[in-house]
């Protein structure tokens, strides 16, 4: 029984820690950018348009010069996302 639980609780630990993996600026599609918080289609399709007219972003600060995304949004994504192993 104990060896059962001692597995089920190291399988919970593996999906967390890969459902809370950064999402990369970079390369996420619109559907990965619509998991983060906040940010739906409108926002996503924002965050493409930046990337592909300034090949990309240098740092997540970068995400306060997409449209409809401030300061408060940046603060509420920090955690959830990167731009190439930057967490800036």
């Amino acid at each position: 029984m104990k060896r059962i639980l001692v597995l089920t609780v190291l399988a919970l630990l593996l999906y967390a820690g890969a459902a809370m993996a950064a999402v990369n600026l970079n390369t996420a599609s619109k559907a990965g950018l619509m998991e983060l918080t906040g940010i739906g289609q409108v926002k996503a399709e924002a965050i493409i348009d930046y990337r592909d007219a300034h090949d990309g972003f240098q740092n997540i600060s970068d995400l306060t010069n997409v449209k409809g995304i401030g300061q408060a949004t940046l603060n509420g994504l920090k955690d959830e996302v990167t731009v190439d192993g930057d967490s800036e």
